[in-house]
Order: C-alpha cells, then sequence, then structure tokens
C-alpha cells in the first residue's frame, strides 16, 4: 500500500500520555480523522494508514523510547543520539562522544523527519 501525500503538520494530532506528555501524532487521511497515520515524536510513519482508535493505541504503545535510540543521518556516518526535539527542529550529537560528555558538533533535523533522514542505527 502506497502512503498518502503528507498532510500539514497543523492538522496532525498530539497523542499525550495520562501524564501530558506528548509521544507521537495522528496524521489525516480523511477530513474525519477516521483514517490516520501513526506517526512518532520525531515524524516518521509507523504503521500504515489506520482507524484512528487503532492508530492512537500503537502510538501509545511506542512510547517515547525510540527517542533513546542511536540513530544515522542519510544512512551513515556516526551514531547519533537526540538530545533536543521540538518544532523548531531536531538536534543530535555523536552518541559515543555524548556519553563521555566530550564537546561534540550538533547536527540538526528539520522536524517533522517525514523525510525519514534519520534511520535507527543497526543493534550492536
Amino acid at each position: 500500500m502506497t502512503m498518502p501525500e503528507i498532510a500539514p503538520v497543523d492538522t496532525w494530532l498530539a497523542v499525550t500520555r495520562e501524564d501530558g506528555e506528548t509521544v507521537g501524532y495522528l496524521e489525516p487521511v480523511t477530513d474525519d480523522y477516521a483514517d490516520v497515520i501513526p506517526r512518532n515524536r520525531l515524524g516518521h510513519a509507523v504503521g500504515e494508514v489506520c482507524d484512528y482508535h487503532v492508530a492512537e493505541e500503537l502510538v501509545l504503545d511506542r512510547g517515547l523510547r525510540e527517542l533513546a535510540e542511536y540513530w544515522l543521518l542519510d544512512g551513515e556516518g556516526p551514531e547519533l543520539t537526540v538530545i533536543e526535539l521540538s518544532p523548531e527542529g531536531i538536534v543530535l550529537r555523536d552518541a559515543f562522544l555524548a556519553k563521555a560528555l566530550a564537546p561534540t558538533k550538533r547536527v540538526h533535523v528539520a522536524w517533522p523527519d517525514t523525510a525519514a533522514r534519520l534511520r535507527r542505527a543497526p543493534r550492536r
């Protein structure tokens, strides 16, 4: 199944936990939001087009844990870790140097990352 064209970000609905923390978004595919695309905090689609309630449960179940994962920019280079995430952008640093508290160059990626420039690094 092909994904529909991406809806404007201002139409995405935030999915929040009981504590008010946003864990992802629902991107509308239909005007009534009956069909949506579940998205994580980075803006990546995390499932196919589905029913609103199914998508909401999927996003809630995923939570924020993937933000602690290591990422590759455009599929290459050093493993990166997310240090800031806001509508102004996604900021990352070299994951291993950041652990050592060593100064490192910050990498900026536009939010949402609908182009999927950030890809999860393979597990070691």
